[in-house]
């Protein structure tokens, strides 16, 4: 008998926790913490291309990182990718929309208008709810 391939099946039907919403004390989704359910996250793709479009800058991120190092040798990327990740982390109070204008300055984002600078308007940001709570919930108090 194959173990191995037994050992992949069960590790796939393993179900995965903190993907879906958050549930409270009651079994209810906790709403204020984790914002509006959404049924579209949780659909499949319904076009080949879906997913291709969804993952394309991932995809782009790795053939310039690969081409950086075939280039300037290992470092070169190795540097961005730290800049990437310390750029990610500055963001501003858990209940306010963060910009994140250094991450898009160091990606050559910030002289291109694209739909998100247009159509993503924080005002309308469904991640509404009390600021200090969010604040405790952030820092683990709660």
């Amino acid at each position: 008998m194959n173990t191995r391939g037994l050992r992949s099946q069960l590790k796939d039907s393993v179900p995965v926790t903190g993907m879906g919403p958050q549930v409270g004390a009651y079994g209810v989704q906790d709403t204020l913490r984790s914002g509006f359910s959404s049924v579209k996250n949780e659909l499949l793709p319904s076009h080949a291309l879906e997913l291709s479009e969804k993952n394309f800058q991932l995809n782009q991120d790795k053939i310039n990182f690969s081409n950086l190092r075939n280039i300037q040798g290992l470092h070169a990327p190795l540097k961005l990718q730290m800049e990437y990740r310390a750029a990610r982390q500055i963001q501003r109070l858990p209940f306010l929309q963060s910009s994140h204008l250094a991450l898009d300055t160091l990606k050559g984002n910030d002289e291109s208008i694209s739909f998100e600078d247009i159509l993503n308007d924080p005002a309308q940001s469904e991640m509404m709810g009390e600021p200090h709570v969010m604040v405790e919930y952030k820092l683990g108090m709660m």
